[in-house]
């Protein structure tokens, strides 16, 4: 097994829990440890999570239960506190692994060892879409500071790290709390990395797709605050973050106008 304990943030997740771990379980190289952490479903999210859990090894998956709701940073850093192996990875509990994605991050982390986060790139897949054969080999690159300054380059179902570091999720954030994350870890010197292949899937739609203008100006309202908050913390430089705001304000407008230009096409898709 791979020491990887593997952490997922659950709320009103039923009906999807099972393939995610599924996903987990069909791992050429499996992660020795699961944790599905409920954050206080007013549902029956917590049976579901037992009925999954008793589909494994006795003891595999660990089902923890929050007794109030904290959002998922307070979930993942639950998660995390119980973790017992060297690194931790995140998942969703609506999207799923490729089978060979943890066998590619082993692999990495193996030949590079100075490595404290690795992704990887990630695409959005129709549930019930045959998926793509599984890649057997990957190249990994290094992503420099800059990098990070332009947006977040690692997505959270993606991401493996190494327990030890000495940072967790901002649970007063509930939006791209988990950029504020790997901005800290990032800018405070630490090795991050991704690798060139997609090997986890998003079964929702994209960002913004169904015209969601109030969350597109939460995200960016929320990116605003990361920005500043990694200012506050002295891990970017005041030009820095100004190259960063500049950078963030071309991106909205950018998505703005997809947005517009999504809305017209449904437009005249249904007239």
């Amino acid at each position: 097994m791979a020491p990887i304990s593997v952490v997922v943030p659950c709320y009103r997740c039923g009906a999807t829990i099972g393939d995610s771990v599924a996903s987990v379980h069909a791992q050429t190289l499996r992660p020795a440890q699961v944790l599905l952490v409920d954050d206080a479903s007013p549902d029956d999210t917590v049976a579901a999570l037992h009925a999954v859990a008793a589909q494994y090894p006795r003891g595999w998956i660990e089902v923890v239960e929050l007794p109030k709701n904290g959002g998922p940073s307070r979930a993942r850093n639950a998660g995390w506190e119980r973790a017992t192996q060297p690194y931790v990875a995140f998942l969703d509990a609506d999207d799923t692994w490729v089978p060979t994605k943890i066998e590619l991050q082993m692999r990495a982390l193996r030949a590079d060892p100075e490595i404290a986060l690795l992704a990887h790139r990630m695409r959005v897949r129709d549930r019930d879409r045959p998926a793509p054969a599984a890649p057997r080999e990957a190249r990994t690159h290094i992503v420099p500071r800059r990098r990070l300054l332009l947006n977040n380059p690692f997505p959270t179902a993606s991401v493996v790290l190494r327990r030890d570091l000495p940072f967790r999720f901002d649970e007063n954030y509930r939006r791209v709390e988990d950029f504020l994350l790997w901005g800290q870890i990032g800018f405070s010197g630490y090795r991050c990395a991704k690798l060139d292949q997609v090997l986890a899937y998003w079964h929702k739609a994209n960002y913004g797709a169904g015209g969601l203008s109030e969350d597109l100006k939460a995200m960016h309202r929320a990116g605003r605050e990361v920005r500043r908050e990694l200012l506050r913390q002295g891990l970017v430089s005041y030009p820095e973050h100004c190259f960063a705001r500049s950078i963030g304000m071309v991106r909205k407008a950018r998505q703005r106008m997809l947005l517009a230009l999504r809305r017209a096409t449904e437009g005249g898709a249904t007239s």
